[in-house]
Protein backbone atom coordinates (compact mmCIF):
# COMPACT_ATOMS: atom_id res chain seq x y z
CA UNK A 1 0.00 0.00 0.00
CA UNK A 2 1.26 3.49 -0.90
CA UNK A 3 2.57 5.81 1.80
CA UNK A 4 0.37 8.77 2.76
CA UNK A 5 2.08 12.01 3.78
CA UNK A 6 -0.26 14.49 5.45
CA UNK A 7 0.61 18.18 5.31
CA UNK A 8 -1.12 20.82 7.41
CA UNK A 9 0.60 24.01 6.30
CA UNK A 10 -0.52 25.62 3.06
CA UNK A 11 -3.51 27.41 1.62
CA UNK A 12 -6.23 26.56 -0.90
CA UNK A 13 -7.27 29.91 -2.41
CA UNK A 14 -11.05 29.79 -2.96
CA UNK A 15 -11.33 31.21 -6.49
CA UNK A 16 -14.46 31.04 -8.57
CA UNK A 17 -14.33 29.19 -11.87
CA UNK A 18 -13.55 25.54 -11.13
CA UNK A 19 -13.65 23.49 -14.37
CA UNK A 20 -16.44 20.99 -14.89
CA UNK A 21 -15.56 17.42 -15.86
CA UNK A 22 -16.48 17.80 -19.52
CA UNK A 23 -14.35 18.15 -22.64
CA UNK A 24 -14.86 20.40 -25.65
CA UNK A 25 -12.72 20.79 -28.76
CA UNK A 26 -10.76 24.00 -29.26
CA UNK A 27 -11.75 26.26 -32.13
CA UNK A 28 -9.74 25.96 -35.34
CA UNK A 29 -6.35 27.60 -34.88
CA UNK A 30 -4.11 28.72 -37.73
CA UNK A 31 -1.05 29.90 -35.82
CA UNK A 32 1.05 28.20 -33.14
CA UNK A 33 4.14 29.52 -31.41
CA UNK A 34 7.24 28.32 -29.59
CA UNK A 35 8.37 30.85 -26.95
CA UNK A 36 12.02 30.57 -25.79
CA UNK A 37 11.24 32.30 -22.47
CA UNK A 38 9.25 29.19 -21.47
CA UNK A 39 12.56 27.31 -21.18
CA UNK A 40 14.53 29.14 -18.54
CA UNK A 41 18.30 29.16 -18.83
CA UNK A 42 18.72 28.31 -22.50
CA UNK A 43 20.31 30.50 -25.19
CA UNK A 44 18.10 29.96 -28.26
CA UNK A 45 19.61 29.36 -31.68
CA UNK A 46 16.98 29.53 -34.43
CA UNK A 47 17.27 26.69 -36.97
CA UNK A 48 14.55 27.76 -39.46
CA UNK A 49 13.61 30.75 -41.60
CA UNK A 50 10.18 32.20 -42.46
CA UNK A 51 8.58 30.31 -45.31
CA UNK A 52 10.29 26.98 -44.60
CA UNK A 53 7.97 23.94 -44.45
CA UNK A 54 7.91 22.06 -41.15
CA UNK A 55 6.31 18.90 -39.80
CA UNK A 56 5.46 17.84 -36.26
CA UNK A 57 8.83 17.27 -34.63
CA UNK A 58 10.88 19.48 -36.96
CA UNK A 59 13.49 21.32 -34.83
CA UNK A 60 12.74 25.05 -34.71
CA UNK A 61 15.57 25.99 -32.38
CA UNK A 62 18.19 24.49 -30.11
CA UNK A 63 20.18 25.59 -27.08
CA UNK A 64 23.31 27.33 -28.34
CA UNK A 65 25.28 25.93 -25.39
CA UNK A 66 23.90 22.42 -25.90
CA UNK A 67 22.88 21.86 -29.55
CA UNK A 68 21.61 18.34 -28.78
CA UNK A 69 18.74 19.92 -26.81
CA UNK A 70 16.19 20.66 -29.54
CA UNK A 71 12.81 22.39 -29.46
CA UNK A 72 10.42 21.18 -32.10
CA UNK A 73 7.29 22.28 -33.93
CA UNK A 74 4.01 21.03 -32.37
CA UNK A 75 2.20 21.16 -35.74
CA UNK A 76 2.93 20.84 -39.46
CA UNK A 77 2.81 23.73 -41.90
CA UNK A 78 5.34 26.49 -42.56
CA UNK A 79 7.33 28.93 -40.45
CA UNK A 80 5.32 32.14 -40.48
CA UNK A 81 7.64 34.45 -38.50
CA UNK A 82 10.61 34.63 -36.17
CA UNK A 83 9.80 37.55 -33.88
CA UNK A 84 12.70 39.36 -32.26
CA UNK A 85 12.84 42.08 -29.63
CA UNK A 86 15.54 44.31 -28.23
CA UNK A 87 19.12 43.23 -28.97
CA UNK A 88 17.64 40.65 -31.38
CA UNK A 89 16.25 38.55 -28.55
CA UNK A 90 14.04 35.77 -29.95
CA UNK A 91 10.52 36.37 -28.64
CA UNK A 92 8.76 33.54 -30.47
CA UNK A 93 8.80 31.34 -33.54
CA UNK A 94 5.37 31.21 -35.16
CA UNK A 95 4.21 28.33 -37.35
CA UNK A 96 1.23 28.58 -39.69
CA UNK A 97 -0.54 25.22 -39.52
CA UNK A 98 -1.71 23.37 -42.64
CA UNK A 99 -4.07 21.23 -40.56
CA UNK A 100 -2.52 17.97 -41.82
CA UNK A 101 -0.54 17.07 -38.68
CA UNK A 102 2.28 15.56 -40.77
CA UNK A 103 5.00 13.82 -38.75
CA UNK A 104 8.69 14.54 -39.28
CA UNK A 105 11.04 11.57 -39.61
CA UNK A 106 11.90 10.61 -36.04
CA UNK A 107 14.47 8.43 -34.33
CA UNK A 108 12.97 4.95 -34.51
CA UNK A 109 11.02 3.89 -31.42
CA UNK A 110 11.84 0.48 -29.96
CA UNK A 111 10.44 -1.10 -26.84
CA UNK A 112 13.85 -2.49 -25.82
CA UNK A 113 15.78 0.77 -26.08
CA UNK A 114 18.91 1.21 -23.99
CA UNK A 115 19.16 4.21 -21.64
CA UNK A 116 21.33 6.08 -24.17
CA UNK A 117 18.83 5.39 -26.95
CA UNK A 118 15.94 6.61 -24.79
CA UNK A 119 17.83 9.79 -23.92
CA UNK A 120 18.88 10.47 -27.53
CA UNK A 121 15.38 9.83 -28.81
CA UNK A 122 13.88 12.27 -26.31
CA UNK A 123 16.48 14.92 -27.17
CA UNK A 124 15.96 14.56 -30.92
CA UNK A 125 12.17 14.72 -30.67
CA UNK A 126 11.94 17.70 -28.34
CA UNK A 127 10.68 15.68 -25.37
CA UNK A 128 13.64 16.22 -23.06
CA UNK A 129 12.62 19.87 -22.65
CA UNK A 130 9.84 18.74 -20.28
CA UNK A 131 12.37 17.46 -17.72
CA UNK A 132 13.81 19.85 -15.13
CA UNK A 133 16.50 19.35 -12.55
CA UNK A 134 17.08 20.41 -8.99
CA UNK A 135 19.15 22.29 -7.99
CA UNK A 136 18.52 25.50 -9.98
CA UNK A 137 15.16 24.44 -11.53
CA UNK A 138 16.38 24.50 -15.15
CA UNK A 139 16.08 22.03 -18.03
CA UNK A 140 17.92 18.88 -17.01
CA UNK A 141 21.45 18.17 -18.20
CA UNK A 142 21.16 14.98 -20.26
CA UNK A 143 24.82 14.12 -19.63
CA UNK A 144 24.19 13.73 -15.90
CA UNK A 145 22.58 10.65 -14.38
CA UNK A 146 20.13 11.82 -11.70
CA UNK A 147 20.01 10.34 -8.22
CA UNK A 148 16.20 9.97 -8.53
CA UNK A 149 13.37 11.18 -10.76
CA UNK A 150 10.26 12.75 -9.23
CA UNK A 151 6.92 13.00 -11.03
CA UNK A 152 4.03 14.95 -9.55
CA UNK A 153 0.63 13.74 -10.70
CA UNK A 154 -1.30 16.20 -8.57
CA UNK A 155 -1.61 19.88 -9.39
CA UNK A 156 -2.93 21.49 -6.21
CA UNK A 157 -2.76 25.08 -7.51
CA UNK A 158 -5.93 27.22 -7.66
CA UNK A 159 -8.47 25.86 -10.19
CA UNK A 160 -5.88 23.41 -11.50
CA UNK A 161 -6.87 20.53 -13.80
CA UNK A 162 -7.72 17.20 -12.19
CA UNK A 163 -5.11 14.69 -13.28
CA UNK A 164 -7.40 11.75 -12.51
CA UNK A 165 -9.82 13.12 -15.11
CA UNK A 166 -7.11 13.95 -17.66
CA UNK A 167 -5.41 10.54 -17.46
CA UNK A 168 -8.64 8.54 -17.81
CA UNK A 169 -8.27 6.24 -20.81
CA UNK A 170 -4.56 7.06 -21.16
CA UNK A 171 -3.13 4.86 -18.44
CA UNK A 172 -1.01 2.99 -21.01
CA UNK A 173 0.71 6.24 -22.01
CA UNK A 174 1.44 7.03 -18.35
CA UNK A 175 2.92 3.58 -17.80
CA UNK A 176 5.07 3.86 -20.94
CA UNK A 177 6.40 7.18 -19.68
CA UNK A 178 7.28 5.68 -16.30
CA UNK A 179 9.05 2.77 -18.03
CA UNK A 180 11.13 5.21 -20.08
CA UNK A 181 12.10 7.26 -17.02
CA UNK A 182 13.24 4.14 -15.17
CA UNK A 183 15.97 3.70 -17.78
CA UNK A 184 17.34 7.20 -17.19
CA UNK A 185 18.25 6.81 -13.51
CA UNK A 186 20.09 4.30 -11.38
CA UNK A 187 17.92 5.38 -8.46
CA UNK A 188 14.17 5.46 -7.97
CA UNK A 189 11.27 6.96 -9.87
CA UNK A 190 8.77 8.50 -7.45
CA UNK A 191 5.27 9.56 -8.42
CA UNK A 192 3.30 11.82 -6.08
CA UNK A 193 -0.49 11.47 -6.14
CA UNK A 194 -3.39 13.08 -4.32
CA UNK A 195 -4.63 11.00 -1.42
CA UNK A 196 -7.68 9.18 -2.73
CA UNK A 197 -6.33 8.79 -6.25
CA UNK A 198 -6.02 5.23 -7.46
CA UNK A 199 -2.37 4.40 -8.19
CA UNK A 200 -2.26 2.37 -11.37
CA UNK A 201 1.42 2.44 -12.31
CA UNK A 202 4.13 -0.16 -12.01
CA UNK A 203 7.84 0.34 -11.56
CA UNK A 204 7.52 3.58 -9.59
CA UNK A 205 7.38 4.33 -5.89
CA UNK A 206 3.89 5.75 -5.35
CA UNK A 207 3.53 8.31 -2.55
CA UNK A 208 0.17 9.85 -1.66
CA UNK A 209 -0.11 13.41 -0.33
CA UNK A 210 -2.93 14.95 1.64
CA UNK A 211 -3.18 18.65 2.42
CA UNK A 212 -3.66 22.12 0.95
CA UNK A 213 -1.60 23.72 -1.81
CA UNK A 214 1.40 23.52 -2.32
CA UNK A 215 1.17 19.80 -1.45
CA UNK A 216 1.16 19.08 -5.18
CA UNK A 217 4.42 20.96 -5.85
CA UNK A 218 7.22 18.61 -6.76
CA UNK A 219 9.64 20.54 -4.52
CA UNK A 220 7.46 19.96 -1.48
CA UNK A 221 7.13 16.29 -2.39
CA UNK A 222 10.89 15.88 -2.81
CA UNK A 223 11.60 17.24 0.65
CA UNK A 224 9.13 14.86 2.27
CA UNK A 225 10.25 11.80 0.27
CA UNK A 226 14.03 12.08 -0.25
CA UNK A 227 15.57 15.55 0.32
CA UNK A 228 18.39 16.82 -1.87
CA UNK A 229 21.87 17.16 -0.44
CA UNK A 230 24.57 19.44 -1.81
CA UNK A 231 26.19 17.87 -4.87
CA UNK A 232 23.19 15.70 -5.74
CA UNK A 233 21.00 16.13 -8.82
CA UNK A 234 17.43 14.96 -9.22
CA UNK A 235 15.10 15.32 -12.20
CA UNK A 236 11.51 16.47 -12.00
CA UNK A 237 8.50 16.71 -14.29
CA UNK A 238 4.74 16.84 -14.05
CA UNK A 239 2.51 14.01 -15.17
CA UNK A 240 0.72 16.14 -17.80
CA UNK A 241 4.00 16.36 -19.71
CA UNK A 242 4.80 12.72 -18.95
CA UNK A 243 1.67 11.73 -20.89
CA UNK A 244 3.17 13.31 -24.03
CA UNK A 245 6.46 11.45 -23.48
CA UNK A 246 4.61 8.22 -22.74
CA UNK A 247 2.43 8.57 -25.83
CA UNK A 248 5.58 8.70 -27.96
CA UNK A 249 7.10 5.60 -26.36
CA UNK A 250 3.75 3.80 -26.37
CA UNK A 251 2.62 4.56 -29.92
CA UNK A 252 5.80 5.74 -31.63
CA UNK A 253 4.31 9.09 -32.73
CA UNK A 254 4.77 12.67 -31.59
CA UNK A 255 1.49 14.16 -30.43
CA UNK A 256 1.52 17.47 -28.55
CA UNK A 257 -2.22 17.65 -27.93
CA UNK A 258 -3.35 18.03 -24.33
CA UNK A 259 -6.40 18.76 -22.25
CA UNK A 260 -6.29 22.33 -20.94
CA UNK A 261 -8.46 23.49 -18.05
CA UNK A 262 -10.24 26.74 -18.96
CA UNK A 263 -10.87 28.39 -15.58
CA UNK A 264 -11.59 31.64 -13.77
CA UNK A 265 -14.52 33.80 -12.73
CA UNK A 266 -14.72 35.43 -16.18
CA UNK A 267 -15.35 32.11 -17.93
CA UNK A 268 -19.00 31.42 -18.64
CA UNK A 269 -18.75 27.64 -18.40
CA UNK A 270 -15.35 26.45 -17.08
CA UNK A 271 -14.38 23.12 -18.65
CA UNK A 272 -11.56 21.18 -20.31
CA UNK A 273 -10.50 22.06 -23.85
CA UNK A 274 -8.62 19.68 -26.14
CA UNK A 275 -5.94 21.66 -27.95
CA UNK A 276 -2.27 21.61 -28.94
CA UNK A 277 0.74 23.18 -27.23
CA UNK A 278 1.42 26.64 -28.57
CA UNK A 279 -2.16 27.30 -29.73
CA UNK A 280 -3.57 30.80 -29.55
CA UNK A 281 -5.39 31.65 -26.35
CA UNK A 282 -8.50 32.89 -28.16
CA UNK A 283 -8.90 29.50 -29.86
CA UNK A 284 -9.09 27.90 -26.41
CA UNK A 285 -11.46 30.47 -24.93
CA UNK A 286 -13.73 30.91 -27.97
CA UNK A 287 -16.93 32.71 -26.93
CA UNK A 288 -16.90 31.18 -23.46
CA UNK A 289 -16.56 34.45 -21.52
CA UNK A 290 -19.24 36.35 -19.66
CA UNK A 291 -20.36 39.68 -21.16
CA UNK A 292 -18.43 42.54 -19.59
CA UNK A 293 -17.18 46.05 -20.38
CA UNK A 294 -14.09 46.01 -18.14
CA UNK A 295 -10.53 44.79 -18.67
CA UNK A 296 -9.58 41.18 -18.06
CA UNK A 297 -6.34 39.44 -17.25
CA UNK A 298 -5.52 36.37 -19.34
CA UNK A 299 -3.11 33.93 -17.73
CA UNK A 300 -1.43 30.94 -19.32
CA UNK A 301 -1.26 28.72 -16.25
CA UNK A 302 -2.65 29.40 -12.78
CA UNK A 303 -3.00 32.71 -10.95
CA UNK A 304 0.04 32.09 -8.73
CA UNK A 305 2.74 30.98 -11.17
CA UNK A 306 1.24 31.47 -14.63
CA UNK A 307 2.35 33.88 -17.38
CA UNK A 308 0.36 37.00 -18.18
CA UNK A 309 -0.68 36.93 -21.84
CA UNK A 310 -3.21 38.57 -24.15
CA UNK A 311 -6.12 36.88 -25.87
CA UNK A 312 -4.03 36.84 -29.06
CA UNK A 313 -1.00 35.32 -27.37
CA UNK A 314 -0.20 31.62 -27.14
CA UNK A 315 -0.57 28.73 -24.69
CA UNK A 316 2.84 28.36 -23.11
CA UNK A 317 4.66 25.03 -23.22
CA UNK A 318 4.69 24.28 -19.44
CA UNK A 319 0.98 24.92 -18.90
CA UNK A 320 -2.18 22.81 -18.88
CA UNK A 321 -4.44 25.63 -17.72
CA UNK A 322 -5.75 28.99 -18.92
CA UNK A 323 -7.23 31.37 -16.33
CA UNK A 324 -9.25 34.54 -16.93
CA UNK A 325 -9.97 36.97 -14.07
CA UNK A 326 -10.89 40.69 -13.86
CA UNK A 327 -7.93 43.05 -14.17
CA UNK A 328 -9.28 45.31 -11.44
CA UNK A 329 -7.86 48.52 -12.91
CA UNK A 330 -11.32 50.07 -13.04
CA UNK A 331 -12.08 49.55 -9.33
CA UNK A 332 -12.14 52.63 -7.08
CA UNK A 333 -13.31 51.71 -3.59
CA UNK A 334 -14.04 54.41 -1.05
CA UNK A 335 -12.01 53.79 2.13
CA UNK A 336 -10.74 50.53 0.60
CA UNK A 337 -9.41 48.19 3.29
CA UNK A 338 -11.17 50.15 6.06
CA UNK A 339 -14.59 48.81 5.04
CA UNK A 340 -15.96 45.59 6.65
CA UNK A 341 -15.32 43.64 3.43
CA UNK A 342 -17.98 40.95 3.74
CA UNK A 343 -17.31 39.93 0.12
CA UNK A 344 -13.51 40.11 0.31
CA UNK A 345 -11.16 37.25 1.07
CA UNK A 346 -8.41 37.57 3.66
CA UNK A 347 -5.95 34.99 4.92
CA UNK A 348 -5.57 36.90 8.19
CA UNK A 349 -9.33 37.29 8.83
CA UNK A 350 -9.03 41.05 8.47
CA UNK A 351 -12.52 41.13 6.98
CA UNK A 352 -15.80 39.75 8.31
CA UNK A 353 -16.11 37.45 5.31
CA UNK A 354 -14.61 34.56 7.30
CA UNK A 355 -17.83 34.45 9.35
CA UNK A 356 -19.77 33.42 6.24
CA UNK A 357 -18.11 30.01 6.06
CA UNK A 358 -16.52 28.36 3.05
CA UNK A 359 -17.32 30.05 -0.22
CA UNK A 360 -15.56 31.01 -3.43
CA UNK A 361 -14.54 34.56 -4.28
CA UNK A 362 -14.19 36.60 -7.45
CA UNK A 363 -10.56 37.74 -7.26
CA UNK A 364 -8.99 40.39 -9.49
CA UNK A 365 -5.35 41.17 -10.21
CA UNK A 366 -4.84 44.12 -7.86
CA UNK A 367 -1.97 44.03 -5.34
CA UNK A 368 -3.78 46.05 -2.64
CA UNK A 369 -0.63 47.82 -1.53
CA UNK A 370 2.92 48.67 -2.47
CA UNK A 371 6.33 47.15 -1.86
CA UNK A 372 7.88 47.81 1.55
CA UNK A 373 10.47 46.37 3.93
CA UNK A 374 10.31 42.70 4.91
CA UNK A 375 8.14 42.16 7.96
CA UNK A 376 9.44 39.20 9.98
CA UNK A 377 6.02 37.89 10.99
CA UNK A 378 6.28 34.18 10.28
CA UNK A 379 3.49 34.45 7.68
CA UNK A 380 5.53 32.59 5.03
CA UNK A 381 5.96 29.54 7.26
CA UNK A 382 2.18 29.18 7.60
CA UNK A 383 1.80 28.43 3.89
CA UNK A 384 5.11 26.70 3.08
CA UNK A 385 5.23 23.06 4.29
CA UNK A 386 9.00 22.74 3.88
CA UNK A 387 11.64 22.43 6.56
CA UNK A 388 13.39 25.70 5.72
CA UNK A 389 13.56 29.14 7.32
CA UNK A 390 11.88 30.89 4.40
CA UNK A 391 12.15 34.50 5.59
CA UNK A 392 15.86 34.13 6.35
CA UNK A 393 16.44 32.37 3.03
CA UNK A 394 14.82 35.22 1.10
CA UNK A 395 16.97 37.75 2.95
CA UNK A 396 20.09 35.69 2.20
CA UNK A 397 19.15 35.56 -1.51
CA UNK A 398 18.65 39.34 -1.63
CA UNK A 399 22.08 39.82 -0.02
CA UNK A 400 23.48 36.98 -2.16
CA UNK A 401 25.21 35.41 0.83
CA UNK A 402 26.12 32.06 -0.73
CA UNK A 403 27.04 30.32 2.53
CA UNK A 404 23.74 31.25 4.16
CA UNK A 405 21.80 30.39 1.00
CA UNK A 406 23.30 26.90 0.99
CA UNK A 407 22.75 26.38 4.70
CA UNK A 408 19.14 27.53 4.43
CA UNK A 409 18.23 25.15 1.59
CA UNK A 410 18.53 27.07 -1.69
CA UNK A 411 19.33 23.86 -3.61
CA UNK A 412 15.96 22.34 -2.71
CA UNK A 413 13.63 25.11 -3.84
CA UNK A 414 12.18 26.65 -6.99
CA UNK A 415 10.25 29.90 -7.49
CA UNK A 416 6.90 28.08 -7.59
CA UNK A 417 7.42 26.88 -4.02
CA UNK A 418 7.22 30.50 -2.84
CA UNK A 419 4.12 31.47 -4.85
CA UNK A 420 1.84 31.32 -1.81
CA UNK A 421 4.37 33.26 0.25
CA UNK A 422 4.12 35.99 -2.37
CA UNK A 423 0.32 35.87 -2.17
CA UNK A 424 0.13 36.33 1.60
CA UNK A 425 3.11 38.69 1.83
CA UNK A 426 2.19 41.98 3.51
CA UNK A 427 5.45 43.44 2.17
CA UNK A 428 4.31 42.88 -1.44
CA UNK A 429 7.72 41.59 -2.50
CA UNK A 430 8.20 39.78 -5.84
CA UNK A 431 9.42 36.70 -3.98
CA UNK A 432 9.34 34.32 -6.95
CA UNK A 433 11.50 36.73 -8.97
CA UNK A 434 13.91 37.06 -6.04
CA UNK A 435 14.32 33.28 -5.79
CA UNK A 436 14.69 32.94 -9.56
CA UNK A 437 17.39 35.61 -9.66
CA UNK A 438 19.17 33.99 -6.72
CA UNK A 439 19.18 30.56 -8.36
CA UNK A 440 20.50 32.00 -11.63
CA UNK A 441 23.30 33.90 -9.94
CA UNK A 442 24.20 30.88 -7.82
CA UNK A 443 24.35 28.59 -10.87
CA UNK A 444 26.61 31.06 -12.66
CA UNK A 445 28.83 31.36 -9.60
CA UNK A 446 29.13 27.60 -9.09
CA UNK A 447 29.76 26.78 -12.74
Amino acid sequence: MANVIKLKRGLDIPLQGQPEARIIEAAACEYYALVPDDFHGIVPKVLVKPGEPVSIGTPLMCDKNNPALQFVSPVSGEVYAVTRGERRKVLDITVKSDGKMTQAPAVAYKADMTPDEVRDSMLANGLFTFIHQRPYDVIADASVTPRDIFVTAWDSAPLAPDFDFVVKGREDDLQAGIDALRKLTSGNVYIGLRNGAVPSVKGANVVLFDGPHPAGNVGVQIQHIAPINKGEVVWTLNAFDLLIIGRFFNKGVLDFTRLVALTGSEVKAPCYVRTTLGARIDSIIGDNLIDADYNRRYISGNVLTGTRVSAHDYLRAPHSQVTVIPEGDDCHEMLGWALPGVNKYSTSRSFFSWLRGKRRYRFDARLHGGERSIIMSGEYDKVLPMDILSEFLIKAVIAFDIDKMENLGIYEVAPEDFALCEFVDTSKLPIQSIIRDGLDRLQKEMN
